[in-house]
């Protein structure tokens, strides 16, 4: 527990001598105090938590100081590489022809499946993506293998110059093409409550539909990156733009054939990742790490953005078919639901983001009878992954847009529709997948937020205009929101700290998270200058670091 902070008079304004702002820091050899665990009274810019601060890079970031892999100096030495991507979606891989860009001055290497001295797959929870393209080709895009050359632009020339020798095979390019040859990353999943078919043949009113929702770019201002250098002993450090160090750490080792300890992953920052850089950031470190490894010298892989473009996955694209029984007032009575997941040609985190999707699929409605079925389809497109919301965004957009279409049926507005399907708080308060939901207000709050935002008197008025507008329409929504935090898999919902107390009263601290822009480290640092009674400005956050 943090100690009562005493020094404040009763009518809070600051005890005479007592610092104001940052406060001075206590003596270096002042007398343990009970006020605070590093010595002397607490001062009272110690209650962080809350607070408002400057981002710890702010500074940085204004100035241009704010360091990225591609700024960090390159040792002597250094190559660059650029992949080899396939030209077509789906074939037979007879062969690579590197001739042509190994004859170009400054290229230095081809690198291959030949090339890796570990596992030919990625150490990925599926294990069925390869490092690099071999036996067949299975997305336009997919890599095959890298051109190592003394300048970014010298490999991403010869690359092109790299002939794919290929035999062409069908290609499956939508989620009802794979869900009809019931070819799937990962097997269906089905979740139930009631008897959906029965509560569907007993409801007054019926409604069918499909409907699709594409994918989406992650755009991170800073691309795909990894910096692969050489130790000592056959050791290596990484300088990946990474969401998760630990994982690529992983991967590495796994590429290279050596034990997790011989590699150490770091990211100080990332210029944005969005779930882009989940995982997918792995396989530039294992391509990076495996040409350093034949060369014996530092290796660069910085994706050009249209080759992440074609490479790197995206929101997963859905497609939707359901059927709803509802009455006269809009409540449902029966839903059934596919849920088709373009999952493209490897699992990565398909199978997790289906499944949120599925929890998802109530959004903030009681479903009392349901049936979904998920199918997590292959397609011969890059592998989708995980991205904001994490397949909460596909779960909702059908619910939503069930309702939506149940208001247009009965010719109601569409905020008491929603109203009239809310959980309860009481009673209709537990969901499909069995959770209870607890601390439940939205009823409440949407009340009285179509109250004072007027949103009644407004659909009149907007009604109005667009009777008498034939081109240009107004629309107006009220629309909540119940989302699910932390990992399905509750096992991940730990995290580790290490923590040192400077003898000058200074503290570093390093932390699993990693910071992409969200301010991350200065939120930890709060709670670490709270924690410990210093000030804020004592504290320091560390690069994010396997070690």
């Amino acid at each position: 527990m943090n100690a009562p902070d005493l020094t404040r008079t009763p009518d809070n304004t600051p005890a005479a001598g007592q610092p104001q702002g940052g406060g001075e820091r206590p003596p270096r050899m002042a007398a343990p105090s009970k006020l605070s665990p590093l010595g002397g009274q607490r001062p009272a810019s110690a209650a962080q938590c809350g607070g408002s601060h400057p981002h710890e890079s702010a500074r940085a970031q204004v100035a241009g100081a704010a360091t990225y892999i591609d700024d960090r100096p390159e040792l002597r030495g250094t190559l660059h590489a650029a992949p080899v991507c396939a030209p077509m979606a789906h074939g037979k891989l007879l062969g690579l022809d590197a001739s042509a860009a190994l004859a170009l001055p400054g290229v230095r290497a081809f690198i291959s499946a030949a090339d890796i001295p570990g596992d030919t797959t990625l150490a990925a929870f599926a294990h069925d993506e390869p490092v690099f393209a071999h036996d067949t080709v299975q997305f336009v895009g997919q890599v095959g293998g890298l051109i190592v050359a003394d300048t970014v632009m010298t490999a991403r020339r010869a690359a092109r110059l790299v002939k794919w020798q290929v035999e062409a095979l069908p290609a499956v390019l939508s989620v009802w093409e794979a869900h009809a040859l019931q070819s799937y990353v990962l097997p269906p999943v089905h979740v139930k409550r009631g008897d959906a078919q029965a509560a569907l043949a007993r409801a007054p009113h019926q409604i069918e539909g499909t409907f699709e929702v594409g994918g989406q770019e992650h755009f991170y201002l800073e691309g795909q990156i990894a910096y692969v250098v050489p130790l000592e002993q056959s050791q290596w450090r990484v300088y990946s733009s990474t969401q998760h160090p630990g994982e690529v750490q992983h991967w590495v080792s796994h590429a290279l054939g050596l034990a997790n300890h011989a590699v150490t992953v770091e990211c100080r920052r990332m210029g944005g990742g969005f779930g882009g850089k989940e995982t997918q950031a792995g396989h530039l470190a294992v391509w990076a790490a495996i040409a350093a490894h034949k060369l014996r010298c530092p290796v660069k892989l910085r994706l050009d953005r249209d080759d992440d473009f074609m490479i790197t996955g995206k929101r997963h694209p859905f497609a939707y078919h359901y059927r709803v029984g509802f009455d006269d007032s809009g409540r449902l009575c029966g839903l059934g639901l596919e849920m088709l997941a373009n999952c493209g040609f490897s699992a990565d985190l398909s199978g997790p983001v289906a499944d949120r999707a599925i929890f998802h699929a109530d959004n903030a409605y009681f479903l009392e009878d349901v049936a979904i079925s998920s199918y997590r389809c292959k397609t011969n497109t890059q592998s989708h992954t995980a991205f904001r919301g994490f397949g909460g965004p596909q779960g909702v957009i059908v619910i939503e847009r069930i309702l939506s279409d149940i208001a247009r049926a009965l010719g109601l507005d569409p905020l008491d529709v929603r109203l009239r399907n809310l959980y309860g708080i009481k009673e209709r308060n537990t969901t499909h997948y069995q959770m209870k939901v607890e601390d439940n207000i939205l009823e409440p709050l949407i009340t009285q937020l179509a109250r004072t935002s007027q949103y009644r008197e407004r659909r009149v008025k907007i009604a109005a205009f667009n009777a008498q507008s034939p081109v240009i329409k107004k629309g107006i929504a009220l629309t909540p929101v119940k989302f699910g935090i932390s990992f399905t898999a509750t096992l991940f919902n730990q995290a580790g700290a290490l923590v040192h107390v400077y003898t000058d009263g200074s503290v570093q601290v390093n932390h699993g998270g990693t910071e992409m822009g969200q301010g991350l480290n200065t939120k930890v640092a709060a709670i670490v200058a709270d924690e410990l009674g210093v000030p804020f400005e004592q504290v320091m956050s560390t690069a994010a670091d396997t070690s």
